[in-house]
């Protein structure tokens, strides 16, 4: 049976690990997923709008994770996938708090995944680009040059993370071609150069230019 909860919440992680728990079934695969973006300049943004970023991208993974990490190790099974995006590698100029988030997701699944190594319990990250949802609307970037751009099919991001999920890799960066190609280049630009790519695609009015 399905359950709503506010994952931003220690109360919200709570109540879906007991659901969890309730079933009765071994946990074989688990997602963490669950994210929040936000646009514009730091200084000018909602302190409690950030730091709802960190509650549900930072917070509410490491919270569920310690749930899932200890069930699956137990049982020496299992295959966990955290959501990180290409936004990880990328320090994110107006979308400040929302890159950290993701860089802490990405080096934490990564560093699980190397703790679990000899186990039996696999630990995938999974970096999307922009991809087709309700995210820049919902960021207040619409107006931004990567807000109106071309995106990315959710279908085909949900299905290069199951494979990979189920594959056991390290990670996956999907979906497109331009995505994987910013992947590839990220690790080989200066961060400064970086940061400046994303100012001009998320500094906002950056779309009606």
């Amino acid at each position: 049976m399905p359950v709503q909860v506010d994952l931003a919440t220690a109360d919200g992680v709570e109540a879906l690990w007991r659901r969890v728990q309730e079933i009765g079934r071994p946990l074989d695969a688990a997602a963490l997923n669950a994210g929040v973006g936000g646009g514009g300049a730091f200084k000018d943004s909602d302190l409690q709008d950030e730091l709802r970023i960190v509650d549900l991208n930072v917070r509410s993974t490491v919270h569920l994770a310690w749930y899932v990490v200890r069930d699956m190790a137990a049982r020496d099974h299992g295959r966990i996938l955290i959501t990180s995006s290409i936004a990880s590698a990328i320090p994110g100029s107006f979308q400040a708090v929302y890159n950290a988030s993701k860089s802490f997701d990405q080096s934490f699944a990564l560093a699980l995944r190397n703790e679990l190594k000899d186990t039996n319990v696999s630990v995938t990250s999974l970096m999307p680009g922009p991809t087709d949802t309700e995210f820049f609307e919902r960021a207040g970037m619409l107006d931004t040059k990567v807000g109106s751009s071309g995106k990315d099919d959710p279908a085909d991001v949900a299905r290069d993370g199951f494979e990979a999920l189920m594959a056991g890799k390290e990670r996956v960066i999907s979906a497109s071609v331009p995505t994987k190609a910013q992947g590839r280049f990220s690790r080989l630009m200066p961060d400064s150069v970086k940061a400046e790519m994303h100012r001009r695609m998320s500094r906002p009015g950056s779309g009606k230019s």
